[in-house]
Order: structure tokens, then C-alpha cells, then sequence
């Protein structure tokens, strides 16, 4: 079945479990509460609204569906549990249809009745027209492009982002990562990987095309992983960023000039203007090898956040026995079953 419909099937299986006897939330424990520390500022917010006023004040955007909450709820979990002002943190969640989204807001609110927190539907129409395959069909569905849209998803309130995949574990205060500076001109940040082949990422008709191929001229482009991106977003909706991005993904339902799903159309327009973030915020790549299933080792270097991107996810390794040494490290986050206890 592919990804998209496998997805959809769980989230209709979900809602109906959820309808009878309410199995989808109470398969997951609830999370313990988290503290803010004497140190912390206090953050303000309007009645009704997550337009959080304050410094430190920190806001995370997530994408949210049935197939990846188990590894939702470890992501949220890792980010209070490590974090010095866990109250001042505001959760962001885009979710496919407004269906889903209720069904998701429910599950969230069973497992951390104290989170602020809002769910926000995304038309998949808005993306899947302009969606091409890729040479992994889970990189297709119509979800992985909310990132595109974030600007105008989320209330005009909100300024600065931390943007996190599914499938990361913090080690580190959160509030690091969110203070990272953007300088003039800088519309996100991210860790570069300038060791990476950038070129594979297009094809040969790109290259080939000057008017394509000079779109890096005077830019140092490198390859940066958009699972976890700091992102102002009052300066993407003055560059009218989403209707770049949306332009690239036209042209290239025309004219084949890339591979991999949602990732070159951000490189297509950031990549060398971006602000540099420590490597140590994206040990990615631990979903193994995606043809072989390898295991795979971190990066040299220290660690402040843990990122399962490519085929296997921990969650699923764990439940058929085949679990990565480094899945040891996801399991203590684990909301769904755990033999681990994690203390407040």
C-alpha cells in the first residue's frame, strides 16, 4: 500500500478506535509535568491565543499524523524534559484535514494535559498538485510540504521558530537551538554540510541549463538537512518565500531538474544564504542505510539532538526486534510502551 494510503487508512482506523472505546489515546501514558527554574522570565499570553509575548518565549513547529505520533510524543517529551523553562514553550502541530486534526489534538492533550499547544489543518490540496515523485514514495505525501506553508499556517503573532521532523530526540535545552542569531538577510538556519555531493541532489537537465544552474552563482551552496530549521518567519512572509519555493515545484512538474521530494526546492532557494547552526543539532541520518537496513554510528563530535531521518524509524525497529544499538537512546522517550521510567 503506498505511504499516502497508509497513512490515510491510520488515521480512519484511529478515529474509529478513538469513537469506541477511546484505545488511540490511552495507548500512550501520560507525560510527567515539567517546571520552569527560578531563572526562567515569565512569558505572557492574550486570552484565547498562543501569541506568547516575552524573550523567552519559545515556539516549535511540528507536522503531526497518525503513522509518526508515537515518535511525536518522544520529541515532545525529550524537548521538556531537557529544557530549563519547559513552561515557556509553545507547540505548533499542522495536521492533514480538519478531521485528523481533532483526532490528533486529543491524543496530544491525553499524554500532556499541561502543554500549550495548537493543532492546525492543512488543505493537502494546497500541495499535492504540485507534488512530483520521488524515488521514495513516503517522501510524496502532501504533509511533508506544510513546512512550505508555516508563514501562513501559524498566527501572524509568531516570529521565530524552531521547525523539528517526527523523529528527533533533544538531549539539550531547546532553548539554544531557538536562540541561534540570524543575521540581515538570513531567513533561516540550519546545519550545513558542505562535504555532502550538493550536485546529486539535481539532475543533469538542471545542470545543464544556465538560466537553472546560475541560480547558486555567488552562493557557497550546501546541503542542510530541513528536519530541523530555525526560521523567522516575518522575514519569509516579506521574501514571499512560499511562492518561491511553490514556483520551483511548478517548474519542475514541467521539466524533471530534481529527485528527492521536499528537500531540493528549500536548497533551491536558501541554500548559501542560510545562518550556520552547530552539527551537534542534527546527528542525523540514524534511520540506517535506506536500502540496506544498516545500522549506523553518530557523527563525530558532541550531541544535542538525535535525528532518526531515512528509512528506519526506532519505534518500528524496536517492535520487530531489530532495533539499532543507538534505538536504546530513543527508548527512554517512548510514551506508547517503555520499560524505562524517566523522572521529573
Amino acid at each position: 500500500m503506498p505511504s499516502c494510503l497508509w497513512t490515510t487508512f491510520i488515521v480512519v482506523l484511529m478515529m474509529m478506535m478513538m469513537a469506541t472505546a477511546n484505545v488511540a489515546v490511552d495507548g500512550f501514558r501520560e507525560a510527567p509535568k515539567f517546571y520552569n527554574s527560578p531563572t526562567c522570565a515569565a512569558v505572557d499570553s492574550p486570552t484565547g491565543t498562543l501569541c506568547f509575548d516575552g524573550q523567552d518565549a519559545i515556539h516549535v513547529a511540528m507536522t503531526l499524523d497518525a503513522a509518526y505520533l508515537r515518535g511525536s510524543m518522544a520529541a515532545i517529551l525529550s524537548i521538556l524534559r531537557h529544557s530549563s523553562c519547559p513552561e515557556n514553550i509553545v507547540f505548533h502541530f499542522v495536521a492533514s484535514s480538519a478531521a485528523s486534526a481533532s483526532a490528533l489534538r486529543r491524543a496530544i492533550t491525553a499524554a500532556f494535559p499541561y502543554l500549550e499547544f495548537e493543532v492546525y489543518p492543512f488543505d493537502d490540496a494546497a500541495a499535492a498538485g504540485r507534488i512530483s515523485t520521488s524515488i521514495r514514495a513516503a517522501l510524496d505525501c502532501p504533509l511533508n510540504y506544510a513546512r512550505n506553508y508555516l508563514a501562513y499556517l501559524l498566527p501572524p503573532c509568531v516570529g521565530k521558530i524552531v521547525y523539528l521532523d517526527s523523529d528527533v530526540i533533544l538531549v539539550d535545552d531547546i532553548a539554544e537551538l531557538a536562540a541561534t542569531p540570524l543575521p540581515d538577510g538570513a531567513v533561516l538556519a540550519a546545519p550545513e554540510y558542505c562535504n555532502a555531493n550538493f550536485t546529486s541532489y539535481f539532475t543533469p537537465t538542471f545542470w545543464s541549463n544556465p538560466s537553472l544552474s546560475l541560480t547558486f552563482a555567488n552562493r557557497k551552496a550546501c546541503y542542510f538537512n530541513t528536519g530541523v530549521m530555525v526560521i523567522d518567519l516575518r522575514r519569509w512572509r516579506a521574501g514571499d518565500c512560499t511562492t518561491k519555493i511553490v514556483e520551483w515545484m511548478e517548474l519542475q512538474k514541467r521539466m524533471r531538474i530534481y529527485e528527492l521530494g521536499s528537500l531540493p526546492p528549500f536548497l533551491l532557494v536558501f541554500a548559501g544564504n542560510i545562518a550556520p547552526v552547530d552539527h551537534r543539532w542534527n546527528q542525523h541520518g540514524l534511520g540506517g542505510d535506506n536500502f540496506r537496513g544498516l545500522c549506523r554510528d553518530l557523527h563525530p563530535g558532541p550531541v544535542s539532538l538525535l535525528h532518526w531521518s531515512g528509512k528506519g524509524k526506532p519505534w518500528a525497529r524496536i517492535d520487530a526486534n531489530r532495533a539499532c544499538p543507538l534505538d536504546a537512546l530513543w527508548a527512554p522517550y517512548d510514551l506508547l510502551q517503555t520499560p524505562y521510567v524517566i523522572e521529573s
